[in-house]
C-alpha cells in the first residue's frame, strides 16, 4: 500500500490565482496554445508553492518559475 501524501488535497486548486503571481499567470496564458497545461501545485508547509506544467501527451514536465519562465529540465517525474 502506497502512504498518500495529499490527504484529500486537489492538484489543482480552485483558486489557482491564489498561488500565481502576474509573472507565472501571463507565461501560462501564453504557452497554453501550444499544449503546455498546468499540471499540479505543490504546496509544501512552509515553503513557497511549486506550480508544475506539463505538455499535452506529458512527456516533459516542468516548472514555472516566480519571473514567468518555465524549466522544463527540472527533473521531476511525475507517478502513475
Amino acid at each position: 500500500m502506497v502512504n498518500e501524501k495529499r490527504k484529500g488535497k486537489d492538484p489543482i486548486p480552485v483558486d489557482t490565482q491564489g498561488y500565481l503571481n502576474d509573472f507565472q499567470l501571463a507565461s501560462l496564458k501564453k504557452v497554453e496554445s501550444y499544449g503546455v497545461h498546468l499540471k499540479y501545485i505543490r504546496r509544501p508547509l512552509f515553503q513557497d508553492p511549486v506550480i508544475i506544467v506539463t505538455d499535452q501527451d506529458e512527456k516533459s514536465v516542468g516548472v514555472l518559475s516566480n519571473d514567468g519562465n518555465i524549466n522544463m529540465e527540472s527533473g521531476i517525474i511525475l507517478r502513475e
